[in-house]
């Protein structure tokens, strides 16, 4: 199966990520699919989803994990996956 989540990079104390699909079996750093994302906990946090990627992911089927998920809901993705056209992020 195909799932969304996070690949954590950056360093020690500092951990940034990227949103990726992979393969479930694979390990978290592992290979990856494709990049479709970048998350910086930095403050404020940084949340950058390229949109028409992760819609293409998730139609045809790949599901985010419980953090990719709320990362989506934040950007208002999951809203337009799910048919609300006036869906803005927050």
């Amino acid at each position: 199966a195909v799932r969304i989540r996070l690949k954590r990079v950056g360093k020690i104390h500092a951990a940034q990520y990227r949103v990726v699909v992979v393969d479930s079996r694979k390990k978290r750093d592992g290979r990856v699919i494709e990049e479709v994302g970048y998350y910086d906990l930095t403050n404020p946090s940084i949340i950058r989803i390229d949109s028409e990627r992760a819609q293409y992911w998730l139609g045809v089927g790949a599901q985010p994990s419980d953090q990719v998920r709320n990362l989506l809901v934040l950007t208002g993705d999951i809203a337009k996956f799910n048919g609300k056209a006036d869906a803005v992020p927050a």
